[in-house]
């Protein structure tokens, strides 16, 4: 076996900016580029002067594997390409690639438009970034040149998230960000062949976390919610457009059918809209349960959940609010948080399946 050097560019020992760069048998692969929600200035990007301290990329990487959609994986792929400088493969499934775009021009519109950050990617340099991206299908061996190969396996966690195993010769590597070994309401649970590779390289963000089971969890959730809107309070879960949003979304359709409450829930404007078609055009992802049951009924056009208004914030009465970003760095979230927060009545319930930042707003609260 031939040494394998493995470099951390970001997320080293943090949450956020995952860049891991390996070297194989004299192939340079990147594994996922991510950004630094915690930071303002260059440092929310990976050190690509590692790379090369001067010119592109393009002659030091042999291809960049992103495994999901979530910023922290992918987020800092247009500054990578368009202004660094990389023109060479990029390799992520099919709904990443269809959902990456509008996650990342999300971010922009926060950043540039309302913050009025500079030295920050532009919308075309999203849109030019994204053709340079190859599919991946599920147990698809791709041959990158004569001698490395990959393949995607699924990974649960979020809708089109894989895991990859990276062949030269006879070594091998399997990478993989967040995953998900258990199936849940709308996913199915990570899966790879039997394999013996010479390195596994796996996110750890919990991994000397002791939880309660998802039932206990999901038990305490729904009671905080209720408690609060029986209080007339108003609810705010600050969430991810696509991903443990549609869980939870499931969770509380289904209980409010079951308790026959009529207090509305909210999504922020377009949002649900976006899921839903995403859902519907990757089906063949989710679990087996919305895969059986999809023809006769549709199980993310919710019922009970309307698309919000920012007008509604100020309204009367109980209300539960979905509203991005999961990080309450920005945006609708930290908008209603500094509203509705002075009201001891209303609760802001920080979905624990969601990354704390440091430097965060949900970072510290979470540590109050």
């Amino acid at each position: 076996m031939s040494d394998i050097k493995v470099t951390p560019l970001g997320a080293g020992q943090d949450v956020g900016r995952s860049c891991i760069l390996i070297s194989i048998g004299g192939k340079n692969i990147m594994l996922d580029c991510g950004m630094h929600m915690g930071y303002n200035d260059d440092r929310r990007f990976p050190d690509f002067s590692y790379i090369a301290r001067e010119g592109r990329l393009t002659e030091r990487l042999n291809c960049v594997i992103i495994s999901h959609f979530h910023l922290d994986h992918c987020g800092a792929l247009p500054y990578m390409t368009e202004m660094v400088g990389y023109d060479g493969p990029i390799y992520m499934t099919h709904p990443t690639k269809a959902i990456c775009p509008i996650l990342l021009e999300d971010y922009r519109k926060i950043t540039v438009e309302r913050k009025g950050e500079t030295n920050f990617f532009t919308s075309e340099m999203i849109k030019s970034c994204m053709k340079k991206v190859i599919t991946a299908n599920l147990h698809q061996v791709i041959q990158v040149d004569d001698d490395l190969e990959i393949k995607a396996y699924y990974a649960g966690h979020v809708l089109g998230a894989a895991m990859f195993q990276i062949r030269v010769g006879q070594n091998s590597v399997v990478y993989t960000g967040d995953y998900n070994m258990t199936p849940d309401r709308h996913l199915g649970a990570a899966w790879i062949d039997k394999c013996r590779p010479d390195l596994l390289i796996t996110e750890s963000t919990y991994a000397t976390t002791i939880r309660d089971s998802k039932r206990c969890r999901e038990r305490d959730f729904l009671k905080k919610v209720h408690s609060c809107i029986d209080k007339g309070g108003k609810v705010l879960i600050p969430v991810f457009a696509l991903g443990r949003a549609q869980e939870l979304c499931i969770l509380l359709e289904s209980y409010w059918d079951r308790m026959n409450l009529k207090v509305p829930i909210y999504f922020s404007l377009g949002l649900t809209e976006k899921a839903n078609h995403y859902y519907k055009l990757y089906i063949t992802w989710t679990s087996e349960k919305i895969k059986k049951t999809f023809v006769q009924r549709n199980m993310f056009e919710f019922k009970h959940i309307k698309p919000f208004d920012r007008a509604y914030i100020e309204n009367p009465g109980p209300m539960v609010v979905f509203a991005t970003p999961g990080m309450l760095h920005a945006g609708l979230s930290l908008q209603i948080f500094k509203r509705w927060a002075p009201n001891e009545n209303n609760m802001e319930l920080l979905d624990t399946g969601f990354s704390t930042v440091h430097g965060k707003l949900n970072w510290k609260i979470n540590k109050c």
